[in-house]
């Protein structure tokens, strides 16, 4: 018990090392809410309305940081980020016109949702969130995306609360199979939580993180 105890307490010591060691990027200009808007009329088929994804694949988008947003769009538009649908959606947006969209989601309700999994699934999900797998080399996902899911602004940490699962079990994967690598800048620390978490605890934690709030 004690081992376990002093293994999870070097892990979680490990990664806030790493996140301190990693400087937020610079405040980015605020974007047109309003244009964004009208900006948004083609992303409407996915995220509906009000950035809520129509189904299980779509990230919600609403409340999410504007740091985030933006640094996402600019990935799909640079194709640091691969993904055939939103890169055809942005490839012909000015930078301005993606600050407007970052901002008008931004401002949008957060939708929260509830956790449906079995119970001893979540029981998983909630001790890889919240302690990670000492075992492992898991580091804790609240560190950087805070107890209650909604992550850090300023750092451009993504708010996890609310997400489906299946996005979430699909963001994962494609971290530990190297097919996303939008975390170079933050010294691809969700490539090095994901590579060693099998399908069972994606899944779990997938889970857990859908009903956080």
């Amino acid at each position: 018990m004690l081992r376990n105890l002093i293994s999870t307490f070097v892990l979680l010591s490990a990664g806030a090392l790493v996140i301190a060691s990693i400087s937020p990027p610079e405040e980015a200009p605020r974007g047109d809410p309003e244009a964004g808007r009208a900006a948004a009329a083609t992303c409407i088929a996915c995220h509906g309305n009000d950035g809520r994804g129509i189904g299980p694949e779509y990230p919600n988008l609403g409340g999410q940081h504007y740091s985030y947003l933006l640094k996402q769009l600019r990935a799909f538009k640079s194709g640091d980020r691969q993904a055939v649908l939103m890169m055809g959606q942005v490839e012909h947006l000015s930078d301005e016109q993606l600050m407007d969209l970052a901002a008008f989601y931004a401002e949008q309700p957060i939708a929260e949702g509830t956790a449906e999994a079995a119970a001893e699934q979540l029981e998983l999900g909630e001790r890889i969130y919240r302690a990670g797998l000492a075992n492992k080399g898991v580091a804790a996902c609240i560190a950087c995306h805070s107890p209650s899911g909604r992550g850090n602004g300023p750092a451009a940490y993504p708010m996890l609360t609310g997400q489906p699962e299946r996005y979430t079990v699909l963001q994962l994967k494609a971290y530990r199979d190297g097919e996303r690598e939008t975390d170079a800048d933050m010294g691809g620390v969700m490539r090095g939580v994901a590579q060693n978490m099998n399908d069972r605890e994606i899944e779990a934690v997938a889970a857990y993180i859908r009903g956080l709030h």
